[in-house]
């Protein structure tokens, strides 16, 4: 099908072009012949075109173009050598906030690492002042419980010898503490 297909157009094309050339007849060189006619009408385009300068403004057009082109290339490498710069710049400042960023990240972890020590050893002396707080207050709780211990045995003794010496004196002797106490309040207050 398909060489039938192609048989039928390229003969029908055949036709088509063999058409013109069957109508020129007679002598080249007449007005009769279409031939010479195309000829003719060919020759004076082109002296037109030739006239009116059009290759050259053809030339010019094209030239015009290729500038065009070439100063958009142009542009286009510089536009491309500045992005690679600024590129180059990004990363190096990228390079540069990763250093300080690491060098803040271990500055904040000598910092922490030396407020963690500061803060142990103000626990340590706040422990140490606690400690020896509670060492004199367990000391003074003491001391309290051996005056109160003591007081309390004084005023049990005071009070035994009193039961023992009441038991013992007689009126007479009574009377003989009493004035030899009296004596020794006048000696002391004169």
């Amino acid at each position: 099908m398909r060489n039938a297909l192609t048989l039928v157009l390229s003969g029908s094309f055949g036709l088509l072009a063999a058409s013109p050339a069957l109508a020129a007849k007679g002598p080249f060189f007449s007005l009769n012949n279409t031939n010479f006619v195309v000829l003719i009408a060919f020759v004076l385009f082109i002296g037109v075109l030739l006239y009116f300068k059009v290759p050259t403004l053809i030339g010019k057009m094209l030239d015009d173009r290729a500038d065009g082109i070439r100063n958009e290339l142009d542009e286009a490498r510089a536009l491309r050598e500045e992005a690679q710069t600024l590129l180059a710049s990004f990363e190096r400042k990228q390079l540069e906030v990763k250093d300080q960023a690491e060098a803040i990240v271990t500055s904040a972890k000598a910092d922490a690492a030396r407020a963690a020590e500061e803060a142990k050893a103000e626990l340590e002396v706040s422990i140490a002042r606690r400690m020896a707080a509670a060492q004199d207050q367990i000391a003074s709780a003491e001391a309290a419980a051996l005056r109160e211990v003591r007081d309390q045995a004084i005023t049990v003794a005071i009070a035994a010898a009193g039961d023992v010496l009441a038991k013992q004196m007689t009126a007479r002797d009574a009377n003989a503490l009493i004035k030899a106490s009296i004596a020794e309040v006048k000696d002391r207050l004169h």
